[in-house]
């Protein structure tokens, strides 16, 4: 048994704080420390079965101290933390550069610092830009289309330098769209069921036909295990589940499982610099013996039966919020 010790910034967020359920469950023995800003998307609420289990410190990876603090003692670090909202990003893009690309910095000093074993950063399929035909390979050059995805592509940057100038040990994982509980309800997928059961209007960017590659969460934390143990540094491995689909079918996917019309379907003014498709070749993480295991169909409707049964955890973000955000 090798014992860890895993920091895990974001750790509160969307798949962050499925990786944390995840960990606790196949790796009872590691010891966690959770590191988040407790932002509008992440929340304590995602944490609450498990919070006798970690170590949780409420702090902001754009602060030098509250990194350094956190990552005292640790052997291994996984970065979720970052801002992810693409419409978020046109409006605010300075926020983005600031946690996504200084927030990395930082990380990646206090990895230098500690002499970190393994610190495996989060990115996104969103920083290949679109593409008509075929899959991105990991070799592929990035061509971020929007302040988010460039966020991301400058955070990547920097950590490749870092392994290239210090030899730290880095790894880069570009996932997919993920989907499941605990997503913050701006996204397309909760969005979507939410206003379902609400029997409110479904906002659809454009003609719907942007296609987008969807994982199940938990399938991305397998993923993600499975880079942090078998990895090799200084590698980028693109993380997708081979299930693309167009976003007026995962819309009307959802509405058949909620058991409401499609005439809820709402189609509105398409998105500045909206990428119309993403897809992602997979073979190099398939050599280290992962696959992804749910089906379409099956996460989807595991995943509107889980806000069936918590809307006691989106309620008081709808209401607070009045969210009227979409975003695949």
């Amino acid at each position: 048994m090798i014992y860890m010790k895993v920091l895990v910034t974001g750790g509160a967020g969307f798949i962050g704080s499925n990786f944390v359920h995840y960990t606790l469950k196949e790796h009872p023995d590691y010891e966690i420390v959770v590191l988040d800003k407790l932002t509008y998307a992440g929340r304590r609420e995602n944490l609450q079965d498990v919070m006798n289990k970690i170590t949780f410190i409420q702090g902001d990876i754009t602060v030098r101290n509250d990194v350094f603090e956190a990552a005292s003692g640790c052997d291994r670090i996984l970065n979720f933390a970052a801002e992810t909202h693409v419409d978020r990003s046109i409006l605010q893009a300075g926020t983005f550069v600031l946690t996504d690309v200084l927030g990395v910095y930082n990380l990646l000093e206090a990895a230098r610092e500690i002499d970190i074993l393994r610190f495996v950063q989060i990115s996104t399929d969103e920083v290949y830009g679109h593409i008509l035909k075929g899959s991105f390979k990991e070799t592929d050059m990035l061509n971020p289309r929007n302040p988010y995805s460039a966020s991301k592509a400058g955070a990547e940057l920097l950590c490749r330098a870092y392994f290239e100038t210090y030899d730290l040990p880095v790894l880069i994982t570009r996932s997919s769209n993920n989907y499941g509980p605990y997503q913050h309800p701006e996204k397309l997928i909760p969005k979507t069921i939410i206003n379902a059961l609400l029997d409110k209007s479904i906002p659809v960017y454009g003609t719907g036909k942007n296609v987008r590659d969807w994982l199940y969460v938990e399938d991305n934390c397998e993923a993600l295990d499975t880079v942090l143990q078998k990895g090799n540094p200084g590698e980028i491995y693109n993380i997708g589940a081979n299930q693309e689909l167009e976003n007026v079918q995962v819309v009307k996917t959802i509405l058949e499982f909620a058991d409401k019309p499609e005439s809820l379907i709402r189609f509105v003014e398409d998105r500045l610099g909206h990428d119309l498709r993403y897809s992602l070749d997979t073979k190099r993480i398939q050599k280290l013996s992962w696959k992804p295991k749910t089906e379409f169909k099956q996460g989807i409707r595991k995943t509107v039966q889980w806000y069936k049964q918590n809307s006691n955890w989106w309620k008081p973000i709808v209401e607070k919020e009045q969210i009227d955000f979409h975003k695949e």
